[in-house]
């Protein structure tokens, strides 16, 4: 990964203030009569990133989809508060608050009847833009932010699903960042890939953060460790135990937490 190019496009932009991008309050979400999330209270750092752990079936990909309402685009309900700066997300435009709030999922999803550079900026030309020197200029950004310029630079006109996984998830990543949003969620990014793609993906969110905020959902205790600078704790619906990483992994306040970090349960 080119650090130095990611790092100099990030610095490039205003950075955020130091205040809670995104919080819940007392979040409950629902499918039909299954009370999938039970009054979740959390508040998600700006320019941090925020690891929510748990075993399968504790909430985890529900709250993270309750945060940019794609809940409802399965069935699901929510009671409670769900805030971006402050502002109630219920209130906004589905299509507009997805552009703040950017989702990355499991597995990856370059739309296969487009060419890589078509798909990094196929958002940009659903809002309208036509200028083909701002979008070329727009390809080359945000794929050398996605730290995946270098690989494909002379494959831009191949589909998006030529390349390997670790490549589209990273494309998949880029397509995100193009449309600016302000949280990038990832519904476990790396779940499927190999361990050389799953480390550039970690390197890169380790970039982003510094000019975004970020939330992801992981199974993997050593990932959630390495990359996150705080850690919830789900368990049955329910947030169990949030605080800082380093806090959560080395000295749990509940056995529960403890108990699940250490692989006895879960």
């Amino acid at each position: 990964m080119n650090n130095e190019t990611v790092q100099e496009l990030i610095n490039n932009d205003k950075p955020r203030v130091s205040v809670p991008r995104m919080y819940t309050q007392n979040l409950n979400a629902f499918f039909g009569k299954n009370h999938a999330l039970r009054d979740i209270s959390l508040e998600i750092p700006t320019n941090k990133v925020l690891a929510i752990i748990g075993p399968s079936g504790c909430g985890k990909s529900t709250f993270l989809r309750c945060l940019n309402r794609m809940h409802e685009e399965v069935g699901g309900t929510i009671k409670g508060g769900v805030y971006l700066d402050g502002e109630d997300i219920m209130k906004k435009d589905p299509v507009n608050l997805r552009r703040k709030v950017g989702m990355v999922f499991q597995k990856p999803n370059p739309f296969p009847t487009m060419t890589i550079a078509q798909n990094v900026v196929s958002g940009l030309k659903l809002n309208g833009m036509r200028n083909s020197k701002k979008l070329n200029e727009t390809v080359e950004k945000y794929l050398k932010m996605a730290s995946l310029w270098e690989e494909v630079q002379d494959s831009l006109e191949k589909p998006g699903n030529s390349i390997s996984g670790g490549q589209q998830q990273r494309l998949c990543i880029a397509r995100t960042l193009a449309v600016e949003p302000e949280v990038i969620l990832m519904d476990e990014p790396a779940s499927a890939l190999d361990p050389i793609s799953t480390a550039k993906i970690e390197e890169l969110i380790f970039e982003l953060k510094k000019k975004y905020t970020i939330v992801i959902v992981t199974h993997n205790m050593q990932q959630a460790s390495r990359i996150s600078d705080y850690t919830a704790f789900f368990y049955m619906g329910k947030l169990v135990e949030f605080g800082k990483t380093l806090d959560v992994f080395t000295a749990p306040k509940l056995k529960q937490t403890e108990d699940y970090i250490s692989g006895r349960f879960g």
